[in-house]
């Protein structure tokens, strides 16, 4: 077979468990429960640390981010790190990217007065540029002028009217359901793959859909799809405790997230009436809430629809067939679990995403438990691509998986990093005693224990036998304490089996540098 056109998938901040196929009692993606009938699905994918950059570092690198060292929106890749871009390249491929990598160059390659320097919506080295699609939305907002909308910024785009005695606006922005980004973004790769017909070589598209990534507003008739009382009745309760008081009560680090979780990026609305006003989320009330996230449903079914007009269009090009389809996420999203909205922390609420792959030998209607992480990302495209990586990687190919074979030896729990360097910089109390290196999070997470280990704060530990909802931290209970310790040496164990061995066992001598087993 010829080597296979490539498509990679992320949609930003969508959550593991919002897919019809894997059970949600009232979410509709129609498109993408058909696509994992044709492909594999990974019911246990984790991404390895949060927010945008850091997270999309370890799905370009295949590196945890104790390794790449990105640890929060602005920290700079290193130029050293292969990526799948790069890769892409080696093997003859142009890589191209509709959307956004949210990548920070490498300062020490830049020029001192270079304008990269300012800004981390930069573009992965390797990628070439189909449509680019900052968070600005300059280019969107552009393009919504030509279907005869004036909007100056994609705030007043984005902003819908107030609905009278609502904090949180079910009504549908100045844009339809064909005038979204996501739209956008796939007109103009629908373009580009008509630009791709009749070419010898084939093709490497990174599709990056900004949705369900706040602001939560979405057009018509996505907004009201779920706003229903039957619809709110069936919707998932929230794992959270019974108030935001006794969340934060429940352990210190909790009380700092709720504290730096803010309104203002979310799109709701004051008493009078005035939009993004300042406070936390913790002061929404459960109405609230779930309106918010009758709305971030709705932007789920809008990606999935285009994403099902995506898949049309491929096989109405003849293209399908060969091309490997892969569909994920960068990171997830609380959407009201534990109090709180957006990414970070402890709970997996912020991490647990989901993972469609389609590959043209791969198989089909599959369903792999496994746990998986977004470090495998990399290494399965090396895979699909035929080569190997410049330096080693922390991830693991999942094209086993794909193909229905046995894997021995495979990885027996998920696990994730949260650098909280950006909490302390608005706590004076953490700067005091915390420097920043020190504002790391690790977590361990298997069938059975959920466990967190916090520099300078209590570890804590959940039986996820008894409290699937993690809401009892039994760290400090007598009758846990050997678990306890046995996660923190497993944990202890991940760490050290993944420092860096890309030179580690390289020896010289007298013959020359050697390899060591």
């Amino acid at each position: 077979m010829s080597r296979p056109n490539i498509i990679l998938i992320t949609a930003d901040q969508w959550r593991g468990d919002c897919l019809g196929v894997v059970g949600h009692p009232i979410l509709k993606t129609p498109n993408l429960d058909a696509l994992a009938a044709d492909a594999v699905l990974f019911r246990n994918h984790y991404c390895a640390t949060a927010p945008c950059s850091p997270a999309r570092a370890t799905l370009y690198t295949g590196l945890y981010q104790m390794n790449h060292r990105v640890v929060r929106n602005g920290a700079p890749l290193a130029d050293e790190f292969d990526t799948l871009a790069k890769a892409g390249r080696r093997a003859g491929y142009k890589p191209t990217l509709f959307g956004y990598t949210d990548t920070a160059l490498d300062p020490r390659t830049l020029a001192p007065d270079d304008p990269a320097l300012t800004t981390y919506e930069n573009v992965l080295p390797g990628m070439e540029v189909g449509q680019a699609l900052p968070e600005d939305d300059k280019p969107w907002l552009t393009w919504l002028k030509t279907r005869g909308h004036d909007v100056a910024s994609r705030f007043e785009a984005h902003t819908p009217p107030m609905e009278p005695g609502e904090r949180v606006s079910m009504l549908p922005p100045c844009y339809g359901a064909d005038e979204t980004p996501t739209a956008f973004l796939l007109e103009k790769m629908e373009d580009w793959l008509d630009e791709q017909q009749g070419e010898d070589a084939p093709f490497f598209a990174h599709l990056s859909f900004i949705r369900p990534h706040p602001p939560f507003v979405v057009p018509e008739p996505y907004n009201s799809m779920y706003a229903s009382g039957a619809a709110q009745d069936a919707a998932p309760a929230f794992d959270r405790h019974p108030c935001a008081t006794a969340e934060a009560a429940s352990h210190p680090f909790a009380d700092l997230m709720m504290q730096h979780n803010g309104l203002s990026s979310f799109l709701t609305y004051d008493e009078d009436g005035n939009p993004n006003p300042k406070g936390c989320v913790k002061d929404l009330s459960a109405h609230d809430i779930s309106r918010i996230r009758a709305l971030y449903y709705g932007m789920i079914s809008e990606v999935d629809a285009a994403i099902g007009r995506l898949i049309a269009s491929l096989k109405a090009r003849g293209l399908w067939e060969n091309t490997a389809f892969i569909f994920t996420s960068d990171h997830a999203e609380m959407m009201g679990d534990h109090w709180m909205l957006g990414k970070g922390g402890f709970h997996a609420s912020s991490y647990h995403i989901p993972l469609i792959i389609r590959t043209p030998d791969g198989g089909r209607g599959e369903t792999v438990s496994a746990f998986t992480s977004s470090g495998d990302i990399f290494p399965t495209l090396l895979e699909i691509l035929g080569d190997e990586a410049i330096n080693v990687l922390d991830g693991t190919s999942l094209m086993e998986h794909v193909c229905g074979n046995p894997v021995g030896g495979w990885r027996d729990a998920a696990f994730y990093e949260f650098d909280f360097r950006a909490q302390r910089a608005g706590s004076a109390e953490l700067k005091a005693r915390m420097r920043q290196e020190d504002c790391s999070l690790a977590v361990l997470r298997d069938e059975a224990f959920h466990y967190v280990h916090i520099p300078g704060f209590p570890a804590l530990l959940f039986d996820l036998q008894k409290d699937p909802r993690c809401l009892n931290n039994v760290a400090e209970d007598e009758a846990y304490q050997r678990t306890r310790l046995i996660y923190a040496e497993k944990l202890l164990d991940v760490r050290a089996r993944h420092m860096d061995e890309t030179l580690a066992r390289i020896l010289m001598t007298p013959q020359g540098a050697v390899i060591t087993d």
